[in-house]
């Protein structure tokens, strides 16, 4: 499966009783009803982790680019109607800000680490608590609850998995938490975030500005109002679009496929 296609349904599995196992593309799994595929004996696997580190290189390229107005800034400098550069127009700072990282799985910690190279204050929220030595490692600061991080961050970076508990984890009251100053950063799934909560929140600067890789729906309708918003950088899901990482989940894919079909553990199976 890649890029979610094909769907994977009754008619289809009712059309192919000799199914074993279903080899899906990148982390995430929310496109699956994985008790259907259960009840059929279907077993399901997906590409964890040789996609967190292209993934964690968005992440910061997102907040980078967002934080310095980078597709601003050359805007103005290929315009045919720029005639000067004007020292007002200022960006914010990266190094030494507050990232606040809700989701410390693999994605989340490799951030963590390259955020650390940037001497910033790294708060987490996670279901479980990463370990003493971990948290060490990068200088993170675990918050049990999520509003302390909302509360305290610059970059508020999503990197969890769509679930029923985290759909539209992000949401008015959790925008309306945030510094007017800070910026949302999404790599995780669009569902995650309530974007009409967040396209008002952007348009009254109840906080600074969007940085996306993930939307609901992929694409955006064109006259969706996030895509006339200046404060927004979005970009077309492509946190594992690199050619190494798509070569490894393909070869990932295939190594669960033949493992599937022979009977022998399937590496990456999800439970």
């Amino acid at each position: 499966m890649w890029y979610h296609k094909p769907v994977v349904n009754e008619e289809l599995l009712q059309s192919l009783p000799n199914l074993k196992i279903v080899a899906s593309s990148g982390v995430g799994i929310d496109h699956m009803d994985l008790k259907l595929l259960s009840r059929y004996g279907v077993k399901v696997s997906n590409t964890p982790f040789v996609v967190s580190s292209d993934t964690a290189d968005l992440a910061m390229a997102l907040m980078l680019a967002s934080s310095r107005r980078l597709v601003e800034g050359y805007q103005m400098a290929v315009s045919p109607d720029t005639t000067y550069f004007p020292a007002d127009w200022l960006a914010a700072e990266v190094t030494g800000a507050t990232l606040g990282i809700v989701g410390m799985g693999s994605i989340g910690y490799k951030v963590a680490e390259r955020a650390k190279a940037f001497e910033m204050k790294i708060l987490y929220h996670n279901r479980n608590r990463r370990s003493k030595e971990e948290e060490s490692a990068v200088g993170a600061i675990y918050c049990k609850k999520i509003d302390p991080l909302l509360q305290q961050s610059d970059f508020v970076l999503l990197c969890v998995t769509l679930t029923p508990q985290t759909h539209k984890l992000i949401g008015k009251k959790e925008l309306e938490m945030m510094k007017p100053t800070a910026t949302l950063i999404n790599v995780s799934r669009g569902l995650v975030v309530d974007q009409d909560a967040l396209v008002e929140a952007l348009q009254n600067q109840i906080i600074k500005a969007a940085a996306l890789d993930v939307t609901y729906p992929e694409p955006l309708p064109r006259d969706h109002p996030l895509l006339k918003l200046k404060n927004v950088l979005i970009t077309p899901h492509i946190g594992t679009a690199t050619k190494k990482t798509r070569l490894l989940m393909m070869e990932n894919m295939i190594e669960s496929l033949q493992a599937g079909l022979t009977g022998l553990p399937i590496p990456h199976e999800v439970l």
